[in-house]
């Protein structure tokens, strides 16, 4: 886990993430730079490497992380290994410049390719040391190892291929990395030995000796190869391993000295060197000839240019001219001042060269001297000197006037931009078709620009004033300011005039409308109401009223002529507010005022008030009319409504009187059942004999029907009632013959006396407590204990209380059934089974009964199918299987 974090680390730091130029190995960790050791390896060797390549442009650096700082070296650091020109570098002593610096030397070293992963240009200004090595080896890697190719690897492996190739043939050199395999120096030394054995007597070295072969290799490569002592053998030789980084920058350059196609074209020069003296001795003169003759005339050019003090107008030129002048310094200068040294060290080398070889001196044409042209260059850096301090002064000269200029040119801008649209707004007539409220906020609205205006005074007079500054200083552009500052005025001058005019319009605009808002609101206040009225007056007059009795709609026809008497004073008031109206139109008129829109305070109109009364004054005649048509028409429904209310109050009352007669036969016993059954017939025709009066208060209630009338206050009686109990009487007469004749044929049937009967009877209505014809539940238990059963305590009596639509045992049923049914000699061995069902569809209320033996009797006989009377069962006794249906009688339905 620690491993893959360091390397990872040191990865973000150091490489170029996905584009890496380079791979990384997995051995690397980021403690590396944090050991003192190996830091100290990184910075001497870091530091030799850069100074190899900076002496070439004549400097060096001593302390990697404080020389670099300013970018400045760092810059020409790139520009010497890339043979690349960077941008031109910040002169300027300050953090900013620095980093700007810094900045430009690391987008450089972006644009080889390389992505800088937690590098900044901040740290390298601070001089943080380990982000100043890991930029330096991100260029000795980019510029030093990237490049290496060996049998199709490259970069690291490349160059670890190429050492492995070179030292194969050495016994005692096994290169496996960059670190602990050149500890012992033997590497080293085996590469100096494979490229130049004259150097090196490989043959004394020892590998127990790692400090000689260490020393003999660095001192070697120093002195012959111009590779510069990167490291000391102590720095390798006590540390347990090595910086790979440090021993892979020393490798590369041990590459770069042997390798390639320029160290071959070296080694073959050499061969020819003694060949190519005289030849290259007199290239060396016309070179240095024509050297001399190109930066005499560039001198003689250039100092007519520096000498030049014609100033320009705008301090734009002379910026350019400074430009220029910086340009001249940084890009122009800076080759010559190469060339002259080079001329110098040509002339040294060719006066040597000639001294060697016998040859007598060279001297140069005419004015050609080095003297000569020291003393041209002495010249031309005076004219420099001078030059620079006049463009200095005359930039700050027309920089004040440039300041004075600008801030004209921004006062009258802004003077200018306030004034824009601003004579077209005083001029606008829009007062003339505002609203009152619309004119308030002009005023409030002009009441402001005249406070902005006096406030803009100040900038008028400021403007004038640094106009007037500007001429006397002479400005290149006076004519322009002058012109400029004049319109300003004479535009100020006219806006004073436009703004009293605007104000004297809009108060004499604002009094005139203030009266008619007055009026305005005047007509308002009493149209608002009048036409209220109006609209409420139409909407009762068409009102489709529905009335029910003549007190409904005599009280409708005197609100009505309630209303007509308002009419006159209503008409009165129509008057005046339409003369509000003509008075606003008069003050229209005489003053010319150009109304903008209509009566702000209502939408309603003269017109529409004068159409609404027309149309008030056509609706109170048609409101007549319809109120005469609907009282005759109710005087004609109170006519229907007595005639029918006069019959019902005497049909329902007979029905019902009719209804307690029948009750009172089919329980009383009066007579035998032939004299109830006689008499009930009489009673059934009489009630047919009524049916015409039903049928023509039938007829009446179709009248009513027809007329719309739904309540009749003379009567409770309503059509349904009366058919309702007309259906049931017929019904119950009908019901109770033939409950008697069922009586007949079950008498006659069992053959029971009358006196019986009578007994039965008398029995039955003795337990009809509430004498409702039947006997429920609790009554028929009453019937039950009275002759002797104890059906409280009976385990085997299960029974149900009397609820509503639960079984109940009527006259009929009591008198011809059960009660001769309990005195029968069954009881003595049976127990049975009833259910008892009073309709078809409720469910059956069962209980089991096991008499005691009272009497024998062998009257009892079935009932005739039809008859009123229970399904029961007889049920063994003794049975395990519980009770089993062995007979059944079939269910007598409805009483």
């Amino acid at each position: 886990m620690d491993h893959h974090h360091h390397q990872q680390h040191h990865h973000n730091q150091y490489d170029g993430g996905e584009n890496d130029y380079m791979p990384q190995e997995d051995d690397w960790d980021r403690d590396m730079l944090l050991d003192p050791a190996w830091e100290k390896q990184q910075r001497k060797t870091f530091t030799a490497w850069c100074n190899s390549h900076l002496r070439k442009a004549g400097t060096q650096i001593d302390n990697i992380e404080e020389d670099f700082r300013d970018g400045l070296k760092l810059m020409l650091l790139l520009e010497v290994i890339s043979g690349e020109r960077l941008a031109k570098p910040e002169r300027g002593k300050m953090r900013v410049h620095k980093i700007s610096n810094v900045n430009k030397a690391l987008d450089f070293i972006a644009s080889k390719g390389v992505k800088l992963v937690s590098i900044g240009a901040e740290e390298i200004v601070d001089g943080n040391a380990k982000m100043t090595l890991g930029m330096i080896w991100t260029i000795i890697l980019r510029f030093a190892i990237q490049d290496i190719s060996v049998e199709e690897t490259s970069a690291k492996e490349g160059l670890l291929l190429w050492c492995q190739r070179k030292t194969a043939p050495y016994k005692n050199v096994n290169i496996q990395n960059f670190h602990i395999s050149w500890k012992d120096g033997l590497g080293f030394c085996a590469l100096i030995h494979r490229h130049r054995p004259e150097l090196i007597d490989y043959g004394k070295l020892r590998k127990d000796d790692p400090m000689t072969n260490l020393n003999t290799a660095f001192d070697v490569a120093e002195k012959y190869l111009d590779i510069p002592k990167m490291l000391d053998a102590e720095d390798i030789v006590g540390t347990a391993r090595p910086d790979e980084k440090a021993i892979m920058t020393y490798v590369s350059s041990f590459y770069h000295a042997f390798s390639g196609a320029q160290k071959a074209e070296t080694a073959a020069n050499r061969i020819c060197k003694v060949l190519a003296v005289n030849q290259e001795n007199e290239q060396l003169m016309e070179d240095y000839e024509k050297l001399a003759s190109d930066l005499l005339e560039w001198i003689r050019r250039t100092i007519p240019w520096l000498e030049n003090r014609v100033p320009e107008n705008t301090m734009q030129a002379m910026q350019q001219k400074l430009e220029d002048f910086r340009d001249y310094r940084r890009l122009h200068k800076p080759p010559k001042v190469q060339e002259k040294c080079q001329l110098e060290i040509n002339f040294n080398t060719l006066q040597t060269k000639l001294r060697l070889s016998n040859r007598p001196a060279f001297m140069p044409s005419e004015g050609k001297m080095v003297s000569d042209i020291s003393n041209a260059w002495g010249g031309l850096e005076g004219a420099e000197k001078g030059y620079e301090e006049w463009l200095l002064n005359e930039i700050r000269r027309l920089e004040r006037l440039d300041h004075l200029a600008e801030k004209f040119r921004q006062k009258a801008a802004i003077h200018e931009a306030w004034t824009d649209g601003k004579e077209e707004m005083l001029q606008d007539k829009d007062f003339e078709t505002a609203t009152l409220s619309e004119i308030k906020a002009l005023l409030k609205k002009h009441e402001a620009f005249e406070s902005d205006l006096a406030a803009h005074q100040d900038r008028v007079e400021q403007i004038a004033a640094i106009a007037q500054e500007l001429n006397e200083l002479e400005y290149y552009d006076s004519p322009s300011v002058n012109a400029r500052c004049q319109r300003i005025c004479d535009q100020w001058d006219l806006l004073g005039v436009l703004t009293q005019k605007r104000s004297e319009a809009l108060q004499r605009t604002e009094k005139l409308l203030e009266t008619i808002d007055q009026l305005y609101l005047e007509f308002a206040k009493r149209a608002a109401p009048f036409n209220n009225w109006m609209e409420g007056a139409m909407e009762d007059l068409q009102d489709t009223f529905i009335v029910h009795t003549i007190e409904e709609i005599q009280g409708l026809s005197t609100a009505h002529e309630q209303f007509k008497a308002t009419l006159p004073e209503a008409d009165k008031e129509r008057q005046a507010i339409l003369g509000i109206h003509n008075e606003i139109a008069k003050i229209v008129q005489t003053y010319h005022v150009n109304m903008a829109g209509t009566n702000p305070y209502t939408t309603i109109n003269p017109q529409e008030i004068n159409a609404k009364w027309d149309k008030v004054r056509q609706l109170v005649p048609q409101r007549d009319q319809a109120l005469v048509e609907e009282h005759a028409r109710q005087q004609n429904n109170e006519r229907l409504r007595r005639q029918f209310a006069n019959q019902a109050n005497v049909i329902g009352p007979w029905i019902q009187t009719k209804m307690e007669e029948i009750g009172r036969i089919s329980i009383e016993m009066h007579g035998t059942l032939e004299d109830q059954l006689t008499h009930l017939r009489q009673y059934e025709k009489s009630i047919v004999n009524y049916k015409p009066k039903i049928d023509q208060l039938e007829g009446d209630h179709q009248l009513i029907q027809e007329a719309l009338i739904f309540d009749n206050k003379h009567t409770n009686y309503t059509m349904e009632h009366i058919r309702v109990g007309w259906e049931q009487l017929l019904t119950t007469i009908a019901r109770t013959i033939n409950e008697i004749e069922n009586q007949i044929l079950t008498r006659d049937a069992k053959g029971i006396s009358q006196d019986q009967m009578n007994e039965f009877r008398a029995s039955f209505n003795h337990f009809d407590r509430d004498h409702s014809g039947a006997l429920g539940a609790e009554e028929f238990k009453a019937c039950l204990i009275s002759l002797g059963f104890d059906i409280g305590n009976d385990a085997q009596v299960h029974t149900h209380r009397h609820q509503p639509g639960s079984s109940a045992i009527n006259h009929t049923l009591f008198v011809f059934v059960f009660f001769p049914f309990l005195l029968s000699s069954f009881f003595r061995s049976r127990s049975y089974f009833f259910q008892f069902s009073l309709n078809p569809s409720s469910k059956m209320t069962p209980f089991t009964y096991t008499p005691p033996i009272l009497f024998r009797s062998s009257s009892f006989s079935p009932l005739l199918p039809g008859s009123v009377c229970p399904s029961w069962v007889p049920v063994e006794e003794n049975r395990h299987d519980g009770c089993r249906r062995l007979q059944s009688l079939p269910h007598l339905h409805g009483l």
